[in-house]
């Protein structure tokens, strides 16, 4: 008897534990009092429980139907989200939408960007990786990931198409005991030669034999942001950072800006691209994402 519940008595039970009463139920679902009645009068007969104590003029939740009662929205629920992300994957919405993104990307815009996704498409899962260099791209070339958040690649494989998103502003960084701190003027490459650099490294073989913004020969190389930002603050080398990630740091004199003759007259920023196989590009859903991601503050 319990498998032929149907969604309609569960609605009929929320309306009237809602309303208070079943003629107000009955207004609520456009139905006259006694099929509201009947229907929970039914309801009760197939799973063995009294939902209402129907001595008083009004009808009272059981203590047995205010425990129901929860069950019963949830089901309904999801039921109606099930509809909802039926109905949306019918019009070209994605069932999900799968992202990697750069780890230099700002991640106060990405953290709002991802919020105000979570509110436009409540029922689209979003999966969401930070990498490095080729470490975006690889997981776009191979259809694990729909979208990608590049940056810091000169160029993207044959099979991606490529959108500008925004630029992110770099500095170099050294903390204050670091030696190339009490240079006071512009520092030539051949200071920084001298130093250790700490190098953001790439998981992949995507940029095998590249480098990018590399003047020392003395590199340490990092696989985790948050780890060469912990080395900087530590003194162990210098390096170029997104500026929104250490600009607490500098506001706090726990790191000082460094100005290069080869970067004059300020570290160059980080060109973000969305990228995407030309074979898939994205639907309703990454394309919303794409467009607020756009119009994010880098800073």
């Amino acid at each position: 008897m319990l498998d032929a519940l149907s969604l309609d008595q569960l609605r009929t039970f929320i309306a009237a534990a809602d309303e208070g009463s079943f003629s107000a139920a009955g207004r609520k679902l456009r139905r006259a009092q006694s099929v509201v009645s009947h229907t929970l009068a039914n309801l009760e007969s197939q799973i063995g429980v009294k939902l209402f104590d129907r001595a008083g003029r009004y009808p009272r939740l059981t203590d047995e139907g205010a425990a129901l009662l929860a069950q019963a929205r949830l089901v309904v629920g999801g039921m109606d989200g099930f509809k909802a992300k039926a109905r949306a994957i019918s019009d070209g919405l994605e069932p999900e939408l799968s992202v990697v993104v750069d780890v230099m990307y700002p991640m106060a815009s990405l953290t709002d960007a991802v919020g105000a996704f979570r509110n436009e498409f409540p029922h689209t899962p979003l999966r969401l990786y930070v990498e490095a260099l080729g470490a975006v791209l690889q997981p776009v070339m191979a259809h694990a990931c729909r979208l990608g958040i590049s940056g810091s690649m000169p160029s993207v494989p044959e099979i991606l198409d490529a959108e500008k998103l925004l630029d992110v502003p770099m500095i170099t960084v050294a903390a204050p005991s670091h030696p190339l701190a009490s240079n006071k003027g512009i520092i030539r490459p051949a200071d920084l030669e001298k130093h250790v650099q700490l190098v953001l490294t790439d998981r992949t073989t995507l940029t095998e034999g590249k480098t990018f913004g590399v003047f020392s020969p003395q590199i340490w190389r990092l696989a985790d942001l948050g780890a060469k930002h912990a080395f900087l603050r530590a003194g162990f080398g210098w390096g170029h950072m997104p500026v929104a990630m250490v600009q607490d740091d500098l506001d706090a004199g726990k790191l000082v800006p460094l100005a290069l003759e080869a970067f004059l007259p300020h570290t160059p920023p980080i060109a973000m691209f969305a990228v995407f196989r030309k074979d898939t590009p994205p639907g309703p859903a990454g394309r919303w994402f794409l467009e607020r991601l756009r119009n994010a503050t880098a800073n």
